[in-house]
């Protein structure tokens, strides 16, 4: 809103000092401020809220040491996030970008779904939640609208290099061709960087490629779902989802900011994508958020961010990756969920597959997801969310580095 509006009075008044909002990196700087503002001074009267109305988590009895001390903290936080998110996002950026849009939509949807499911919990006593199946459904649905929106609309788009010429200082220059649509994607670690989904169809026929749809939005679909619920299973243990997630969206706006930037974008030898330096609004507001909320949300904890605030937070990340061609990046840089989901995955499958062979199951770790093992190992909740944030720091560096390691 205050983007439009300093626009009109820089173009009708030439208002001093509002071509600023112009510029996206000043915008984005706003953005972090405010959403910081809005989570650590309005995030404690939420809070204060949900203890009002008696909004607690139930805490299952896992055996933890100092487990059952956290019942009753107030849980739905995830409030906190998407409000510090969304108010800087709606006063700063471009709304009538077709990416803030997604994100916008995405937000809303996951935290719906999210708020539904903590409700449940809470309200209807069932520690279940929403039913798998639900929730399955609604992150497959948003996945087919993002992935429908990215393939069909018109201003989702990108530049390719079409030529190099010799300029008058005698230095080589690129020069980029047209718009055009595309489901190409970037490969890390490969010199011949580029993928084309559509080359996953066309060998079935002459014309297949103009159905690659039927490859990239099942692809969307399977990140979308996969990402926000390995951040759900992530969020266990006080600070660890949202600091993980603040580390992985600072590199998310780094690929943004050089996708976005015509010169970065031919020297790093990746996708220029026309409107995506927008994205760097929403991610900033984003991060302050996530921060502001570590504010009440490290140890130990005065508010649980729920499903509200989990499925929300990875829900726009893989949509964020989705939109910078950085989906393939996933493994690396969300490697703190990906190891998580991965622990769960394969405790269930080999416990099954021991009481099979054996008459009695067998675990691979002591609990899962992964946080829990070292909880068991009698490690400080303090410690494993350290080390762990250390980890997802050195996974964002190794998946920007891959900008030049071909």
């Amino acid at each position: 809103m205050l983007y439009y509006l300093f626009d009109f009075l820089e173009k009708q008044y030439q208002l001093p000092g509002a071509s600023l909002f112009g510029f996206f990196t000043f915008r984005a700087a706003m953005a972090v401020l405010l959403s910081l503002l809005i989570a650590m001074v309005y995030g404690k009267r939420i809070i204060l809220f949900l203890q009002k109305k008696q909004i607690g988590e139930s805490i299952r009895d896992l055996g933890l040491e100092g487990q059952q001390q956290k019942a009753g903290t107030p849980t739905m936080g995830g409030l906190i996030i998407i409000l510090s998110t969304l108010i800087p996002v709606l006063l700063f950026a471009d709304i009538k970008n077709i990416y803030i849009i997604l994100l916008l939509v995405t937000t809303l949807w996951m935290g719906i779904i999210g708020f539904v499911d903590d409700y449940i919990k809470i309200f209807k006593k069932d520690k279940q939640g929403l039913k798998g199946r639900f929730k399955i459904m609604g992150q497959v649905v948003l996945g087919l609208i993002v992935g429908s929106i990215m393939y069909f609309h018109p201003e989702v788009t990108i530049k390719e290099k079409d030529s190099t010429r010799i300029t008058e200082n005698f230095n080589v220059e690129t020069v980029f061709g047209q718009e055009t649509k595309s489901v190409m994607t970037n490969v890390p670690f490969f010199k011949n960087n580029e993928l084309d989904y559509a080359e996953w169809i066309s060998w079935t026929g002459e014309g297949m490629e103009n159905y690659a749809w039927l490859i990239f939005i099942p692809v969307v679909i399977l990140i979308v779902t996969a990402v926000s619920n390995g951040a759900n299973l992530t969020d266990g243990i006080d600070g660890l989802a949202a600091g993980s997630s603040a580390i992985i969206a600072l590199a998310l706006g780094i690929f943004a900011w050089v996708s976005g930037n015509i010169q970065f974008s031919d020297y790093l030898d990746i996708f220029y994508i026309p409107r995506v330096s927008e994205l760097l609004i929403f991610i900033a507001a984003f991060v302050g958020a996530l921060i502001g909320f570590l504010w009440y949300n490290a140890y130990p904890a005065q508010v649980f961010m729920g499903d509200t605030g989990s499925l929300t937070i990875g829900g726009i990340i893989a949509v964020i990756a989705i939109i910078v061609r950085k989906e393939l990046l996933i493994p690396i840089l969300c490697g703190i969920f990906f190891a998580e989901t991965l622990s769960v995955m394969l405790q269930v499958s080999y416990f099954k597959r021991t009481r099979k062979k054996y008459g009695e199951g067998k675990r691979l770790f002591l609990m899962a997801p992964l946080h829990h093992h070292f909880q068991k190992k009698m490690y400080h909740e303090s410690k494993i969310v350290t080390r762990f944030w250390i980890i997802g720091i050195f996974l964002a560096i190794v998946s920007i580095v891959t900008l030049k390691i071909r």
